[in-house]
């Protein structure tokens, strides 16, 4: 592998230099096997990027994680110099944690490496998307345009001949631990219940994580590209920082995207299984749009989507509600649009609506503070924002549900249910269980 060895350009001012040109993107095992860490895959409808190295890195804790990780990107791109075509355009990557007091009761490994904020601008960058691919390299220093190029020549031809990486397989699990446990879980769902009648919350998601101890080390990108074939719909998310474990997943969630001044997010809540049959397939996705319970939770995100977004648009418009199939579970799904008044940074969105109640809760302080007292463990970067953003401000940021963070022979999955007042506690438990199954499925 070759060694980056840059400087983190965002911390030391120093200028950046970016190169680009046309290759043929190799398949995302055999390219991650070939780049250091940090590492990275991000792929949705319309693009896949394979990412390896950092050219800079910008990092943030607290409550002021979203400001400071703007303003250091905003600093380190009035350094790049580039003229780049849109699909080849130098990115910052990365994720927030789900709170700005991020730190791990249990007081283990599980998050080590990943911070409050961490973005990289990577040293080595493959874009695929219509009409073809691009490899852009980045470097940093006083002799950082000859180190791009040079880094460009190299790649260019490393590409053409990466050789293949054979699939290691499912790892498989010895062990399942979870926390809590089912009958603390489902009391934990009992107390919310009483403090949403009390009249204290309206709704709070609750989350459980689940370790498996695996019989084999796991090969996170093997993980990663079943689930693209099993979630091609959903954004497909690989975090691999310099130290510490993996945090990978396929969500179906979108947080929002900001083009210009043209904002797209969506209302994604609300659960049911899927059918062994077409006719029981659409049963369930006829009980999903008559339950009141779940119909209720999902008009609770998409009013509050809509008040958080007001500050910024000129107009906002939903389209029809809809039932959203995955592999394993149907969700209600209402998209949203909105035309900014003005342009803003992705981030003035991402720190608006995040976290949005289909992951914390209403009113957002009063279920931030019982998801504190009550979950067991740090969610760090789980449902929390992850994605990308450019120099202009642009970018798209999911939020990290399905997923699991994983190092070795361990790996830590999580899931959660929104609790409403007419919650079941047996109905929850069994609706975590669909949550797990993308990734719990690639493990076995």
């Amino acid at each position: 592998m070759e060694s980056t060895g840059d400087e983190h350009a965002a911390q030391t001012g120093r200028p950046v230099a970016v190169r680009n040109c046309r290759v043929e993107a190799p398949p995302t095992r055999d390219l991650l096997a070939a780049i250091e860490t940090p590492r990275l895959v991000w792929t949705d409808r319309s693009e896949r990027i394979v990412a390896g190295g950092a050219a800079a890195t910008v990092t943030a804790d607290g409550s002021e994680r979203f400001e400071t990780v703007r303003q250091q990107a905003t600093a380190l791109f009035e350094t790049v110099s580039v003229d780049s075509p849109e699909a080849a355009r130098p990115r910052l990557y990365g994720g927030f944690a789900f709170t700005d007091a991020h730190t791990d009761p249990g007081g283990d490994a599980t998050w080590a490496g990943f911070p409050g904020a961490q973005f990289v601008l990577p040293a080595i960058q493959v874009v695929e998307a219509d009409p073809g691919a691009w490899l852009t390299t980045a470097a940093t220093g006083a002799d950082a345009t000859q180190r791009a190029e040079t880094r460009l020549d190299h790649w260019r031809d490393r590409l053409e001949e990466l050789p293949a990486v054979e699939s290691t397989g499912p790892p498989g699990i010895s062990e399942k631990t979870y926390a809590p446990p089912r009958a603390d879980w489902q009391r934990e769902i009992q107390e919310a219940t009483a403090r949403i009648e009390q009249g204290h919350l309206q709704k709070v998601v609750l989350a459980q994580a689940l370790t498996a101890r695996l019989s084999e080390p796991v090969t996170p990108s093997d993980v990663l590209v079943r689930l693209g074939e099993s979630y091609p719909d959903c954004f497909q998310f690989l975090f691999e920082p310099e130290t510490g474990g993996s945090f990978f997943g396929a969500t179906p969630e979108r947080l929002v995207s900001v083009d210009g001044t043209t904002v797209e997010t969506e209302a994604l809540a609300g659960s049911i299984g899927r059918g062994e049959t077409t006719e029981e397939d659409e049963w369930l996705a006829s009980q999903l749009r008559d339950s009141d319970k779940n119909t209720h939770e999902h008009d609770i995100v998409v009013e509050t989507i809509l008040d958080q977004l007001a500050p910024f648009a000129d107009d906002i418009t939903t389209g029809a509600r809809q039932i959203r199939k995955l592999a394993n579970v149907q969700h209600l799904q209402t998209p949203i649009r909105a035309d900014l008044g003005e342009e803003y940074h992705v981030l003035d969105l991402v720190e608006a609506l995040h976290p949005t109640p289909a992951v914390g809760g209403l009113p957002p302080e009063r279920a931030l503070e019982t998801i504190r007292e009550t979950e067991v463990f740090d969610r760090g970067w789980y449902a929390a924002p992850v994605g990308w953003f450019d120099a202009d401000g642009d970018g798209t940021f999911s939020v990290a549900i399905r997923s699991a963070v994983a190092c070795e022979r361990q790996a830590t999955l999580f899931a959660g249910a929104g609790i409403v007042a007419d919650s079941d506690p047996d109905q929850e438990y069994d609706e975590l269980q669909l949550k797990y199954r993308p990734i719990l499925d690639e493990l076995v």
